[in-house]
């Protein structure tokens, strides 16, 4: 099917990160076949082909959600206003102890991921970086969703099961990888330098590049992490990843608040790519990560919700514009991060840190049809001086009024096509209960 959208401002975040007037998209299956001004559309694509007449709104690449755990909707304001170590110990963790220990891992990780995907994709985004537990679970909601995903099966040394469960998670991913019509690609994800040992990290790299997959790590989030490493190492976190070879690999690290000048050399020469979670390092009290130096330095940065239960939400404009402010308070600096940095950090910039700009996170030719259409038309996006401001400063993920991924209208007039609402948030609700009781 073709589908041509037309009247659009076009906020195409290419190269020249340029915007078009009164432009057309014209989709074709999964792809961007032509894109241009209305005056240079031809008239024979306005024949046998769906037509959205867009003037009013605003067209931008999918958003990218950079650093995520999905099912954790599930546990949205279960254990709040704590710093991290007490919340995962005392909070988090016995939780997801008892998921598994009453059987609910596979049903509680699949309604969850549904809930999450729909949050999502009601705001905009159509991509997103996941890490969590029962792979499985959480692919097969991504595959019947439609929308485009790289779930990390995660990997725990805590667990005393730690080694089936990962030889379970390499199987998982070797099964899934590319399936969705190659949707959902893979990644491996040891979840921090204090929760796997140095052996461990080893078995991980060793699989991954078995695999010819990326690995995505919690990297450098508190003083209390980077001390314990120092104490246990004698060396930082980032330098004892780096020593144990996982930087060799593609690699793309949550957070990194506490990163020395050393430590960001060798983030730098690795191209290690950096997933910044501005809330939930709020939330948490970890800190503000140095984004601005980051970009200065010429590290990929994306953006990421991190899980709900540490945000509380997975609203990705939210997001932005709080690391483009973030960025600016923290160095008394108001050019430090502008509205066309952090609009390319959540699309382009996202998708580089995740392996996928050739594919998605742009406007352009021959790339995949992920696309969002922003009502401009609301109080709060009037005037239009500047739409990419708008975007940023101004814009709600209600303004999300269709949602495109692989061609596919996923969204439509802020309605989910694939997804009952009552439905997903329902059987959520009943899995969280089972959970939280004791």
């Amino acid at each position: 099917m073709a589908l041509l959208i037309r009247h659009a401002t076009l906020v195409t975040v290419n190269t020249d990160n340029e915007v078009i007037d009164d432009g057309f998209l014209l989709i074709e299956g999964a792809h961007l076949t032509a894109i241009g001004p209305m005056s240079a559309l031809d008239s024979g694509a306005c024949q046998a082909v769906e037509i959205i007449d867009a003037a009013g709104y605003v067209v931008t690449p999918g958003l990218i959600n950079a650093h995520t755990h999905a099912a954790m909707v599930l546990m949205r304001g279960y254990f709040d206003d704590q710093p991290l170590m007490p919340w995962l110990q005392k909070g988090i963790w016995p939780l997801e102890a008892r998921m598994f220990e009453r059987g609910l891992a596979e049903d509680a990780v699949y309604a969850g991921t549904r809930l999450a995907i729909a949050e999502m994709l009601l705001g905009g985004t159509t991509c997103f970086n996941d890490m969590y537990h029962s792979f499985g679970a959480a692919a097969r909601a991504i595959v019947e969703t439609g929308i485009r995903a790289i779930p990390s099966g995660v990997v725990l040394g805590i667990f005393p099961d730690a080694l089936s469960r990962f030889e379970r998670t390499v199987t998982e991913c070797r099964d899934w990888q590319g399936a969705g019509d190659g949707r959902l690609t893979v990644k491996l994800a040891p979840h921090a330098v204090y929760s796997c040992d140095p052996p461990l990290l080893r078995r991980v790299r060793a699989a991954a590049e078995q695999l010819s997959v990326g690995l995505h790590t919690h990297l450098s989030e508190t003083p209390w992490e980077v001390q314990e490493i120092e104490s246990r190492h004698g060396k930082s976190p980032v330098a004892l990843l780096d020593d144990l070879g996982l930087f060799d690999l593609p690699m793309i690290a949550a957070h990194c608040v506490h990163v020395t000048d050393a430590d960001l050399e060798i983030l730098c020469r690795k191209n290690v790519a950096v997933a910044h979670n501005p809330t939930s390092n709020l939330k948490l009290a970890s800190g503000i990560a140095p984004v601005a130096r980051f970009l200065r330095e010429g590290l990929t940065v994306g953006v990421g919700t991190d899980g709900a239960a540490s945000n509380n939400n997975l609203d990705q404009l939210e997001e932005v514009r709080l690391a483009a402010l973030l960025a600016k308070g923290s160095r008394l600096d108001a050019t430090a991060v502008d509205a066309v940095t952090a609009l390319r950090m959540a699309t382009i910039e996202g998708a580089r840190a995740l392996g996928l700009d050739a594919t998605i996170g742009s406007l352009e030719v021959g790339k995949l049809a992920d696309v969002v259409l922003w009502d401009f038309q609301r109080p709060h996006l009037t005037p239009r001086h500047n739409v990419v401001s708008n975007l940023i400063y101004a814009a709600q993920a209600s303004d999300a009024d269709t949602v495109i991924v692989n061609g596919e209208v996923l969204v439509q007039h802020r309605q989910l096509t694939r997804l009952d609402l009552a439905e997903v948030a329902s059987e959520a609700n009943r899995l969280a209960f089972l959970l939280t009781q004791p």
